[in-house]
């Protein structure tokens, strides 16, 4: 029995490697191995939802594997290696097809988890494959990496257009089925502020359409809060890898209008005594914005120092 999702970026979900919203270039390299029969261990490197593991999964259905999903940030000790991987990779497959380990957030691993997939890829060569995927490849050991043919998940500006429409289509056609009304330069707007993580953008429109009943206007503005919100959760909990990942999906956004709203936000979560060290902090990294050549940096900085120096209401 099929199994069904109310979570929409699961309910439509690409099955084939041709239902992906990718360029040419790497849709075509998957599309190969696929005709090959064969894959190699991979790395599958790149910005958050951007179709790393769908792709991974569509590739896998094809060729009718036997796959194991791993969550790499949740199972990333070496007890997960010892037991389920190596136990999966060391059989054969029933229906004789081939075996693949999915390790999805690869950059969660653990040291020793790391050092035992280099011997695990070695050992299981002939039996099974191994496709990682991660956000920020410099958190894998260089040995790993080595052992995996990596593919880096990126869209060149004279890709970003045709890519964009054609997720936009795709959209508009799970809005319909969905039964839901939609502003159209209002999704044009959403699409145009998340591209590419194609993950986010649908989550972010299903959550407003859950709260308000349509796609309007104010969507926008509901996504700022939630935003914020999420962000000063994870500075309130000292979330550094889920603080930087905020950081990244909204670099795209005016810096002066991110340093704004969490300026606007500081009295509903931080104590009285922080506020005016969270605004001293402020301004002084909304100047050091003038002058630096990497602004995901110099806001990563930021939002680190307030986690550090400032406490939070409970």
């Amino acid at each position: 029995m099929k199994k069904e999702f109310s979570i929409w970026s699961e309910k439509y979900r690409p099955q084939t490697i041709d239902e992906c919203i990718l360029p040419n270039e790497t849709k075509n390299a998957f599309k190969n191995f696929v005709e090959k029969k064969d894959i190699p261990n991979m790395l599958l490197s790149g910005k958050p939802g951007i179709g790393k593991t769908t792709v991974a999964l569509a590739m896998c259905k094809e060729l009718d594997c036997d796959v194991l999903f791993i969550k790499g940030s949740d199972e990333n000790g070496i007890d997960v290696l010892r037991g389920k991987i190596n136990t999966f990779a060391s059989t054969v497959s029933l229906s004789g097809g081939m075996k693949v380990v999915i390790i999805d957030e690869g950059d969660g691993l653990s040291p020793a988890m790391m050092l035992g997939l280099r011997n695990a890829i070695n050992e299981f060569s002939k039996n099974c494959r191994f496709i990682i995927t991660c956000n920020y490849q410099h958190k894998l050991n260089g040995p790993l990496i080595s052992r995996l043919t990596v593919f880096e998940f990126s869209i060149h500006s004279k890709d970003k257009s045709k890519l964009a429409a054609k997720f936009m289509k795709r959209i508009e056609n799970i809005l319909e089925i969905e039964k839901v009304d939609y502003d159209k330069k209002v999704l044009a707007e959403i699409i145009m502020k998340f591209f590419p993580d194609f993950r986010k953008t649908l989550s972010e429109l299903q959550r407003y359409f859950d709260t308000n009943g349509k796609i309007d206007v104010g969507v926008m503005a509901y996504i700022q809060n939630i935003s914020v919100k999420e962000l000063m959760g994870f500075l309130k909990d000292k979330q550094f890898s889920n603080m930087r990942k905020w950081v990244a999906e909204n670099l795209e956004s005016d810096p002066a209008h991110i340093v704004r709203t969490t300026f606007e936000s500081l009295e509903d979560y931080l104590l009285p005594a922080s506020i005016p060290a969270a605004i001293l902090i402020l301004a002084d990294y909304q100047y050091k914005a003038a002058f630096v050549a990497d602004h995901e940096i110099n806001m990563t900085a930021m939002f680190t120092q307030i986690m550090a120096e400032c406490v939070f209401k409970e």
